[in-house]
This record gives C-alpha cells, structure tokens and sequence, in this order.
C-alpha cells in the first residue's frame, strides 16, 4: 500500500540538474543560427510573389 503514495513526479523532480554552462552556450549558439538562416531565407523568399507578377504585367 505504501507503494501507491509514491508520486512519480515528484521523483522525476528530485532527479533534475543543472545543466553545465559550455552545453548551455553551445544550444543557445545553434538556436541563434537557426534563427537567423530562418530571417535569412523569409528575407529571399519573402517578395517572390510580387516579383513574378511584377515580371508578367505588361505597360498599357
């Protein structure tokens, strides 16, 4: 019965640390270049449709 008040929970709690400061720098430096190739291809990708409509519209 004393099995049953065991809260998993609070075990999996107990059994989390501190994650080391260089693997902390090292994902936060690849979600920062992530990000940016993500703005760098919204930037070349963003306008393709005026462009091509642009490139089609004859002068009257």
């Amino acid at each position: 019965m004393s099995d049953n008040n065991k809260n998993p929970f609070k075990e999996m709690e107990d059994s989390l640390r501190e994650v080391p400061p260089h693997m902390k720098k090292k994902v936060m430096s690849d979600i920062a270049n992530a990000k940016l190739v993500m703005d760098m291809a919204t930037l070349f990708t963003y306008n393709y449709t005026s462009a091509i409509e642009g490139m089609f519209k004859t002068k009257s």
